[in-house]
């Protein structure tokens, strides 16, 4: 009568059930310390990986400017072979996409109808002064950080 606790009927030619019980609880799922050690793993590559492909980000981002910054001055050369002159400070690069008052020569937009004046890829705006410092004109970006200076993502990207 033992095997009478384990089940109600046996049947000729199927497991007993205490051997069905057991492959029942052992098919149930992973233990606790599994589970412990796939997060552990998890944690570890995440920890490996992450700063490395944000590293990746902030050095496309700096492309990015820099590209942006090359568009830009080619426009301006394009503006300075119509009208005579860079644009003014106070016109800005706007010029390149409208026609300052008093210009006759402008022949633009110089910059393409979809590509507007944007900012940079921090969101900040770009810097345009005329005459330059450094040379005819300085167009720049401020970085990450939008203030002068800065290393790696906060860097200053320049045409200089």
């Amino acid at each position: 009568m033992a095997a009478g606790r384990d089940c109600l009927v046996r049947l000729p030619n199927v497991a007993p059930c205490s051997v069905l019980r057991r492959r029942i609880n052992e098919a149930r799922g992973f233990t606790l310390l599994e589970l412990l050690v796939v997060v552990a793993i998890i944690g570890l590559l995440a920890g490996y990986v992450g700063p490395q492909y944000f590293g990746q980000i902030g050095k496309a981002e700096a492309r990015a400017a820099k590209a942006q910054i090359v568009a830009f001055e080619t426009a301006l050369d394009q503006y300075r072979l119509d009208v005579g002159s860079y644009p003014s400070s106070e016109n800005g690069l706007n010029a390149l996409i409208k026609a300052p008052a008093g210009v006759s020569k402008w022949a633009g937009p110089y910059l393409r109808k979809d590509k507007e004046i944007s900012f940079d890829p921090w969101g900040n705006p770009y810097q345009y002064r005329f005459p330059g410092e450094h040379g005819q004109f300085d167009l720049f970006s401020y970085g990450r950080d939008g203030r002068v200076g800065g290393e790696r993502e906060d860097a200053d990207i320049t045409n200089w």
